[in-house]
């Protein structure tokens, strides 16, 4: 996994050039102070947050991802607030990208493979979270992809996915319908 560390960059031109942006950079200097306090809010809660908020931090993500488009991180979070948003569109293309730019990253395997699975997509859901469970460097990480994965397993049984739903739908209705007669209670 990437791993980001505090240093200054005078010159915007520096960071988007330099090769070794992916392992220097700090998300701080890219964000800023209210993209972050907003970005710490819309993980606690994605709820509370209003529509001009979520439309600054899309903002505000859209100009670090131009400042430092090669940290598949920043990538990751300008994709969130995208679904968060409900733009799911171009969450999918910003989290595809950051998997290209980064195919060993832990965090955009596995927030693409959750994106993924929110759209009903399992198969390509079920591949992006196996390998963020092999790139995972911990314990929590590997917790996280494991019920991840158990999330999506359960979803592909019960025939919860994408194209699936309309053919498995039918059925149980007129099951459920057969099945619905109320039972008689018995009088003493």
């Amino acid at each position: 996994m990437t791993k980001l560390t505090n240093r200054t960059f005078g010159n915007p031109e520096e960071l988007i050039h330099s090769p070794s942006t992916r392992n220097t950079l700090a998300l701080p200097e890219v964000l800023g102070p209210q993209a972050s306090q907003t970005l710490e809010r819309m993980f606690r809660d994605p709820r509370l947050l209003e529509k001009p908020e979520r439309g600054d931090l899309i903002a505000q993500l859209r100009s670090a991802v131009d400042m430092a488009p090669y940290v598949p991180e920043v990538r990751v979070l300008y994709g969130m607030a995208l679904c968060v948003d409900l733009q799911a569109q171009e969450a999918l293309e910003q989290m595809r990208e950051a998997v290209k730019q980064a195919p060993d990253c832990f965090i955009a395997q596995l927030k693409f493979g959750e994106l993924l699975m929110r759209l009903r997509i399992c198969d390509q859901a079920a591949e992006h979270t196996d390998e963020a469970a092999r790139l995972a460097s911990n314990t929590v990480q590997s917790d996280i992809a494991r019920r991840q994965a158990t999330t999506i397993r359960t979803m592909r049984r019960e025939g919860v996915e994408r194209g699936v739903l309309s053919r498995v739908l039918p059925f149980r209705r007129k099951n459920k319908e057969r099945n619905s007669v109320p039972a008689l209670a018995s009088t003493k």
